[in-house]
């Protein structure tokens, strides 16, 4: 029995237990399961969110990097973790998709755990390596076309939101291109640049620098609408795939039965980081929409999200490499 379960036994109902945990919470180290490799958006995030709630609470908040099998690794890991708050998950669209993509799963990503909150969202960029002499999205489909299996993509792993969303256009352009899982966002990207892989969907806030440089071309995003950081690039669905739309999003999951006041503090601590001017500029600059939703909100979309991408990997027939 854990020293806060002793402390319940004395008090007069569960409610003020409950709440005497959250007043003393945290007391020690939280961990924060991201389920992708260092370098991408998922890992960039997590990092700016635990360092201020470091801040904010005085105890260090750790990023441990999970990456393997499209998230589902970390969030098991976080299933079988104990539901006292000390644990936390970046629960992230790969989740949503892996209810379908995957034909059985070790965890359930809606009974599983508690919702705390969408932290963000983000449209994704589709980028190609210099060496591939394309500057649209008319004139890649053009060249895949004409050279079908011979271009190969990057992403994050199988089942993640990378891997889904060039399914997506594979299937709306009539495109064939070599799929290439790596373990998280960020070694995909480092390929991409070295011209190990020729393109790939990533978020703004790692494809700009390397655009910039000239290393990569910026051919469209994945948003309907073009966003305001790049207004120059068009949108997929305008540059012939009409209706296409794929965003990034992520959010704080913990296991299932953590305390209720426990969730309620960590919606409330995380929000108040979301809300910090110095945050929403910084994100705002790195094309990532804050959210802060109420957990009822936030189970209510994950729940949303798993029918969207169980339509498009029924429509793809996109398969577990």
């Amino acid at each position: 029995m854990k020293a806060w379960q002793f402390y319940c036994v004395g008090m007069l109902t569960w409610g003020l237990c409950v709440v005497a945990v959250a007043q003393t919470y945290p007391s020690k180290p939280v961990r924060f399961i991201v389920p992708f490799a260092p370098g991408g958006g998922n890992d960039l995030i997590a990092r700016i969110i635990g360092q201020k709630l470091t801040e904010r609470w005085g105890q260090p908040v750790v990023v441990d990097n999970r990456p393997g099998a499209g998230g589902n690794i970390a969030a098991e890991t976080t299933a079988r973790s104990a539901p006292d708050g000390y644990t936390v998950f970046q629960f992230n669209v790969a989740n949503a998709i892996a209810v379908s993509l995957y034909k059985k799963l070790s965890y359930d990503p809606v009974k599983d755990f508690e919702a705390v909150t969408q932290l963000a969202s983000s449209p994704f960029i589709l980028v190609t390596h210099s060496s591939v002499k394309v500057k649209t999205v008319q004139e890649l489909v053009a060249l895949a076309k004409a050279q079908p299996g011979k271009l190969n993509y990057g992403s994050s792993g199988n089942g993640g939101s990378g891997h889904l969303t060039m399914e997506l256009f594979k299937t709306m352009t009539g495109t064939h291109f070599v799929h290439i899982p790596y373990g998280g966002a960020g070694p995909a990207l480092s390929d991409l640049v070295g011209g190990q892989v020729q393109l790939m969907f990533t978020v703004p806030a790692t494809a700009f620098v390397h655009v910039r440089s000239g290393r990569l071309h910026a051919l469209g995003v994945s948003s309907l609408a073009r966003i305001e950081l790049a207004p120059n690039i068009p949108t997929i669905s305008e540059s012939g795939a009409a209706g296409f739309e794929s965003t990034a999003w992520y959010g704080v999951v913990v296991p299932a039965h953590t305390p209720r006041a426990i969730v309620s503090r960590l919606n409330a601590d995380i929000v108040a980081v979301l809300h910090q001017p110095e945050i929403e500029a910084r994100m705002t600059k790195q094309g990532v929409e804050l959210v802060g939703s109420t957990p009822a909100q936030f189970a209510e979309f994950i729940k949303t999200q798993i029918v969207k991408w169980g339509r498009v990997v029924r429509v793809s027939a996109a398969r577990v490499d």
